[in-house]
């Protein structure tokens, strides 16, 4: 049995239907879960993460464990006490959903301390482990639906500035992989998608899917940042600041990790565009 964590996310859906559809055993959870949010036939559990003991019947007779750090500013309460868990109800392999922060940013304490110290528990845990370091996600792009949807306007700074943004999906083919394949213990992959995307030409994308013009806007820092403050804590808004606007050659790198684990390039930012087109009409 594979237990998803994390099940109703961005990656952690699109795992539960990967494996699913392998025909495998899936335990869906995370703390809302609900019947509309698995495919028929996959089996789910409400749990907490910041509550280890609440997971303990959903690991009973586990194999394999998809754990997320949470993202930036977020963090597991315990997750030494997590694993100890998992591995008391027979879970053996482990791959976790970190951060390409952990590397890049390692003095952020938003996006490299944390996971970092999370990183480690998992290495430390005595599982056979994989640890996935994506960089930023395709479906970012979400934060513009409703701007485009009211007013065809996409608002972001750093507007020639290229980061290789990954497709979700592809991250979670990835952890499919590695979840049920052998080979990929004691492995980091980091995770990308196949070309630099900028602000500017993600707007143009969007707009080539929907058939209209929208309106790209140049947001200073400044405007960014106020508006980023509203919703995310201020060291998660300064450490992505930094890396949207003064990316590490490291931050721009396209890796090559995801095509030699699926066989196939992964997916370019219009095709996530394509499929996620509803939600800016």
């Amino acid at each position: 049995m594979f237990v998803v964590t994390g099940a109703t996310g961005n990656v952690g859906r699109s795992l539960v239907q990967a494996l699913a559809a392998t025909g495998v055993r899936v335990t869906a959870t995370s703390r809302g879960i609900s019947d509309a949010d698995v495919p028929e036939g996959v089996g789910y559990a409400r749990a907490d993460l910041a509550d280890p003991e609440s997971l303990r019947p959903v690991f009973d007779g586990a194999d394999a464990l998809f754990l997320q750090n949470g993202g930036p500013g977020a963090h597991l309460l315990s997750p030494r006490d997590i694993l100890d868990v998992a591995k008391a109800g027979g879970v053996g392999r482990v791959v976790l959903l970190s951060s390409q922060g952990v590397a890049t940013r390692p003095g952020s304490a938003s996006h490299g301390e944390t996971g970092r110290s999370i990183e480690d528990a998992v290495r430390e845990s005595g599982l056979a482990w994989t640890i996935l370091r994506p960089g930023g996600f395709d479906s970012n792009a979400y934060a513009w639906a409703e701007s485009v949807r009211a007013r065809r306007t996409v608002a972001a700074p750093f507007a020639d500035i290229g980061l290789p943004t990954v497709d979700p999906d592809d991250i979670a083919e990835v952890a499919a992989v590695t979840l049920r394949e052998d080979g990929h213990a004691g492995r980091i992959y980091e995770l990308t998608g196949p070309a630099l995307n900028t602000p500017r030409r993600q707007a143009e994308a969007i707009a080539d899917v929907l058939g209209e013009p929208v309106r790209f806007i140049e947001q200073t820092r400044e405007e960014a940042r106020a508006q980023m403050l509203r919703f995310m804590p201020e060291p998660v808004v300064e450490t992505t600041l930094a890396i949207l606007g003064e990316p590490t050659p490291a931050e721009r790198r396209i890796s090559p990790d995801a095509e030699r684990i699926l066989g196939r390039a992964p997916g370019a930012f219009a095709d996530w565009a394509r499929r996620h087109i509803a939600a800016f009409r």
